[in-house]
């Protein structure tokens, strides 16, 4: 009996625990089974979705280049110039539309809400409970006039809230209204003014035009133009792309083996390549769509000069260089079939020139630069020749200390010449950095005084550095500045004060001269 147990191949509990131990062991290896193919599939998945956005980026850079190689056919082809009449703004009157409180009206009281039950049964037909009730529909026709009462005066404000609601939605539509007339109106006046060649109405349209022009991410906006009546011209100065704007990867892949999305390169003479195109279409393009949106012929010609903003790579400095300059006329630029031309070609055949490595940043001399004959100039006076041999600057004349200050800019290498004194607007002499990198036209105003240049004058400096579009306005006295100017001027970045001890600095170094400025600045000075 014992050895039959012992061998447990008829006992049916050893059996059943072997059927289970099989069971479980059969169910582990199929739970690792899944397991191991739940891994494959997540991994296939994940390497899929790799691959896939290795696919998107160099669908998005495709795009990007393709953007670039195509920026003249496109605006071309699909640009609407911006027109005076776009410029118009058409007023559409709101709707009134108060808040549900104001607009809906409260229901009137009715007095079958307060009135009370009467007497029901045997008792309210004999009589009883009568006196009760009488005074129950008292009370009630009480609160019932109160609630008349209260509902009229609820209304009446309502009915005032409305008014004055619906009065303030009237006035806000008749001021929009009067400012969208008035907004046409200055549209109008500036078209006449356009049509009369009147210089400030062209150049805030030209503006205009070149705001409205859309590029691709990464180009500037930055721009400035200036325009001559009498002969038509028109000179206008942009900021060109840097070549980061063209997509440094080609294609983008997904490396498996290192788990990795790398970029597939471009190569360096395609990246160069397709920057000068970038260049040559912009400059091109800014030519073409100012001409189409002059369609009353105001513009004659255009100068155009493309510039950079960058650092310099050898001296970390910031500068300006112009790549491209071009000079093309209305009659010889419509000739061109834009759509079909090699933009470089294109160029080389117009009165242009082109950096011959616009990737390194070799600039070009601009063939036109802002034209200095419309402020009101004057004949130079040489006044350092009959100066002592230490001048004291007060005891000059106004006219005298502005020449002055005129012949210390020529000798630091800027062309100078001074204006009028009358109707000056605050300008005393401008100067020319002809230099192609560091270019510029300034505003220079001289004040000879004894007495803190007041704030007023270094911020009437700027406005007068916007108006004319200079490129920096200097501020030159004998005296100071209070810290207040300083820091508008720091803030600025177009201002240069230039105080009594800065005057003797520049004086010696370039003149010389050994110059007594004026006064000393007080230790505290105002602000």
């Amino acid at each position: 009996m014992a050895s039959r147990n012992g061998a447990g191949g008829n006992d049916p509990y050893a059996r059943e625990l072997a059927r289970q131990a099989k069971e479980r062991e059969r169910e582990r290896k199929a739970a690792e089974a899944n397991a191991k193919r739940k891994v494959r599939e997540d991994k296939l998945a994940y390497e899929a979705t790799q691959v896939q956005k290795a696919v998107d980026r160099t669908s998005v850079t495709e795009h990007d280049a393709e953007q670039l190689s195509t920026l003249l056919r496109s605006a071309v082809l699909d640009s609407r110039p911006p027109a005076f009449e776009r410029f118009r703004q058409v007023f559409v009157p709101s709707v009134f539309a108060p808040k549900a409180t104001l607009s809906r009206e409260m229901p009137v009281p009715r007095l079958e809400e307060y009135e009370p039950e009467p007497p029901r049964g045997l008792l309210g037909a004999l009589g009883f409970k009568r006196r009760a009730y009488e005074a129950d529909v008292e009370a009630a026709r009480e609160r019932f006039d109160r609630a008349l009462r209260d509902h009229a005066r609820d209304e009446q404000k309502r009915a005032e809230k409305l008014k004055k609601a619906r009065d303030r939605h009237e006035e806000r539509n008749q001021e929009e209204a009067a400012r969208v007339a008035e907004w046409n109106a200055r549209i109008d006046e500036r078209h006449n003014a356009y049509r009369d060649r009147d210089v400030e109405a062209v150049e805030w349209y030209v503006d205009k035009v070149l705001a409205a022009s859309a590029y691709p991410h990464g180009f500037p906006k930055t721009h400035q133009v200036s325009y001559q009546a009498d002969t038509g011209d028109l000179l206008v100065e942009i900021d060109l792309p840097l070549e980061g704007v063209v997509p440094a990867a080609r294609a983008f892949r997904y490396v498996k083996l290192r788990d990795e999305i790398t970029p597939i390169a471009r190569p360096e003479k395609e990246r160069k390549e397709l920057y000068a195109s970038v260049l040559a279409q912009t400059a091109l393009r800014t030519v073409h769509e100012l001409f189409a949106a002059d369609t009353e012929g105001v513009v004659q010609s255009i100068a155009l000069n493309g510039h950079v903003a960058t650092i310099d790579r050898a001296t970390g400095r910031d500068v300006h260089p112009c790549l491209i300059t071009l000079q093309a006329d209305r009659e010889e630029f419509g000739q061109l079939v834009l759509t079909q031309v090699d933009p470089r070609a294109c160029l080389k055949r117009l009165r242009s020139l082109i950096s011959p490595n616009p990737y390194e940043l070799e600039p070009v001399r601009p063939l036109v630069t802002f034209d200095l004959t419309k402020f009101r100039l004057m004949d130079s006076m040489d006044v350092v020749a009959g100066l002592d041999s230490r001048p004291v600057l007060m005891d000059l004349t106004p006219t005298e200390f502005e020449h002055l200050v005129r012949q210390l800019f020529e000798a630091i290498g800027l062309d100078s010449v001074n204006t009028q004194p009358s109707q000056d607007e605050g300008v005393d002499a401008i100067a020319m950095n002809t230099d192609p990198v560091m270019k510029g036209l300034c505003i220079i105003q001289a004040k000879r005084t004894k007495n803190v240049v007041p704030f007023e004058t270094v911020s009437a400096l700027a406005g007068v550095v916007e108006h004319k579009r200079a490129a920096k306005g200097i501020l030159v006295t004998t005296s100071w500045f209070g810290r207040r100017s300083e820091a508008f001027a720091n803030e600025h970045g177009r201002l240069e004060l230039l105080d009594g001890g800065n005057l003797v600095h520049l004086f010696k170094e370039h003149l010389n001269l050994d110059v007594i400025p004026g006064p000393v600045p007080p230790r505290n000075r105002p602000r």
